[in-house]
């Protein structure tokens, strides 16, 4: 049973969104500005993205770290943390790649049904 006060149910709350596993793919290759992201994932505003990055940080999966440039820069670097999920997200972007038009089959079959 999936009780309200559930601890993995508050992580999933908080981590397990487009937007979050997104940004840990971009921070698996190396540190990254805020602007960086925002132009990499096309479609996120600037409020989603600070809040998925402020979700990150609270739970321990990205740390971030104050540049001394100017103007002030903002970086973002994936914790050792939050590389152990890697392996899960990867399984779970290969089980969705290699079942697209499975998907889509279906979604198309329902449509037609709703009709």
């Amino acid at each position: 049973m999936f009780f309200a006060d559930c601890a993995a149910r508050s992580f999933f709350d908080q981590v397990a969104n487009k937007w979050s596993v997104m940004i840990l793919t971009i921070l698996e290759e190396r540190p990254t500005r805020f602007n960086e992201m925002m132009r990499r994932l096309e479609g996120i505003t600037h409020k989603a993205l600070t809040q998925a990055l402020r979700r990150l940080q609270r739970n321990g999966l990205i740390t971030r770290r104050v540049l001394a440039t100017s103007p002030v820069a903002v970086e973002y670097s994936i914790t050792d943390l939050g590389r152990t999920l890697q392996k899960p997200f990867s399984a779970v972007f290969e089980w969705a790649i290699e079942h697209l038009q499975d998907i889509e089959n279906a979604r198309v079959k329902y449509d037609e049904s709703q009709v």
